[in-house]
């Protein structure tokens, strides 16, 4: 079917009529908002037929439905479709093994080379080797640094409420 083999005027001017007497319906039964909003809507078809627009949104379906069809019916396609999915699957499995290898490293890692590194963190003074490990690993300061600092800011707080009468 083609476009111009469709009798497009009486077609939108038959969708235009039904609607305002619609329309018309629905300003009796549910008021002016509902009776304008129909009447707008009843207008469109014969809109898009005198402007042009009709044949723009014929050939937006039309190609949509090519589209759609050719990517049902093909066989290469759906080919395409397998091997985009394997790809996919492909991915996330390795990016899983390789998650488990690099944290199995980590894990070996301080076993394998804690000789001279161990020592000289021993050696520091006022320091543990679990928080130095963890603050090393992390990069974040000890939770009692933490919860000291955090002490502090409150304390500040609280004695300037205080000082204005506020508790």
């Amino acid at each position: 079917m083609n476009f111009t083999d469709i009798a497009w005027l009486p077609l939108c001017a038959g969708l235009t009529a039904v609607g305002v007497g619609l329309s018309y319906l629905a300003f009796r039964r549910r008021g002016v908002t509902a009776g304008l909003r129909a009447t707008a809507w009843s207008l469109l078809p014969l809109a898009a037929y005198l402007t042009g627009a009709l044949r723009t949104i014929w050939n937006i379906g039309a190609a949509a439905v090519g589209f759609v069809t050719g990517l049902v019916l093909s066989p290469a396609v759906w080919a395409g479709v397998v091997l985009a999915g394997l790809s996919a699957l492909l991915f996330v499995v390795s990016g899983t093994l390789r998650g488990r290898a690099l944290s199995r490293a980590r894990t070996a890692r301080p076993e394998q080379g804690g000789g001279a590194a161990a020592s000289e963190r021993a050696a520091e003074p006022g320091t543990s080797k679990t928080a130095t490990s963890k603050t090393a690993q992390t990069g974040k300061m000890a939770p009692r640094q933490v919860e000291q600092s955090a002490a502090d800011d409150f304390s500040d707080i609280e004695d300037i409420l205080k000082r204005r009468g506020i508790s």
